[in-house]
């Protein structure tokens, strides 16, 4: 079992270390999730459960709430 997963180790290894148009296409990819996930969700996803809420227990059970509300919803 180790030498199939060696080989394709090995194959993508060779294959990343050839690229060069390829490392550019990556760290654009990169820095567009790095914008997606870190400056977005900053901005435009607050965190509504700590702002809400003052503690662990009211927002246990509000998240009891709502997926028992979905849940009923949905049969």
């Amino acid at each position: 079992m180790s030498q199939p997963v060696t080989k394709v180790f090995a194959f993508y290894q060779n294959g990343f270390k050839a690229m060069t148009v390829g490392r550019t296409l990556w760290k654009i990819i990169l820095i567009k999730l790095l914008i997606m996930f870190a400056v977005l969700k900053l901005f435009f996803f607050p965190n509504y459960l700590n702002t809400n809420f003052q503690t662990d227990e009211q927002r246990a059970d509000h998240v009891l709430e709502q997926l028992a509300r979905s849940s009923v919803q949905n049969h």
